[in-house]
């Protein structure tokens, strides 16, 4: 045995096979650290199982078995991209961010610093609306985007492609407004679209009580990485739905820095 070549049992390791184990083991982490949180991540467990059951049934020489494996996997390749859509181009953004171009200070001076304190403006300006919309006692879903695209949902409502303001806002959570049903859409600095169709949360860990807003804007955190912010009509709570996860009850004056941390988490 020397430095570059070891032998355990039959089998003969080289350097480049440790290396190759390491790199697909920090891949294989990364991407589950990307998914993790969602129901991609169950997905992708459950492809890992398959993948391992594959190896196995190779190596135990079950031909036929390992054919029809051969088949599923190669149509699962097709059916992966379209699942993981979201989660791919969240990885591609994720590398493209970790550059040495973009994540250079003086390439920022210029354009980073412009940009984020456009955006807190425009989050203080939503914060102020979401609190007179709670005193109101009235009912409201916004969705915040970040990085996944909203097209699709964008299109399920009534298109305003409109300057952020607090008084549209409230106009449009007005009770009596026409608007007022369904999700306002924020995209790029720009209020999108109202009275939009979410994905409804409904799986096991959602509780019974929990109304069709907040299960709205926790399905809707499931499938984007946007931030929803969801205000209860009965007890003008305002709540926050992030990444799957819903945090109720939260304070008015913390709204703005919760979702300020998070949609700058990442360029950070």
């Amino acid at each position: 045995m020397n430095l570059l070549n070891m032998r355990i049992g039959f089998l003969t390791v080289e350097w480049t096979d440790l290396l190759d184990i390491t790199l697909v083991a920090f891949l294989l982490y990364q991407i589950y650290y990307l998914v993790k949180g969602s129901i991609a991540s169950r997905v992708f467990l459950g492809c890992i199982f398959v993948y391992v059951f594959y190896l196995i049934v190779k190596g135990l020489g079950l031909e036929l078995l390992t054919t029809i494996l051969q088949y599923f996997m190669g149509v699962g390749a097709i059916a992966l991209i379209v699942i993981f859509q979201q989660e791919i181009r969240r990885f591609l953004l994720m590398l493209g961010k970790s550059t040495a171009f973009t994540n250079n200070r003086f390439f920022n001076s210029f354009l980073g610093q412009a940009q984020t304190n456009a955006q807190t403006t425009q989050l203080k300006t939503i914060a102020d609306a979401c609190r007179n919309i709670a005193a109101d006692f009235n009912g409201a879903i916004v969705v915040i985007k970040k990085e996944d695209e909203l097209e699709k949902f964008v299109q399920t409502g009534e298109m305003l492609d409109a300057t952020i303001s607090r008084h549209l806002l409230l106009s449009i959570f007005n009770q009596y407004s026409a608007l007022h049903e369904g999700a306002t859409i924020v995209a790029d600095g720009r209020i999108a679209a109202a009275r939009c169709i979410l994905p409804v949360a409904d799986g096991i860990g959602v509780p019974s009580a929990m109304g069709f807003r907040h299960r709205a804007a926790l399905g809707m955190s499931e499938t984007t990485d946007a931030a929803v912010v969801v205000i209860s009509e009965q007890t003008g709570r305002i709540s926050l739905a992030l990444e799957g996860k819903l945090t109720p009850n939260i304070p008015s004056e913390e709204l703005e820095t919760r979702l300020s941390e998070y949609l700058h988490s990442e360029r950070q």
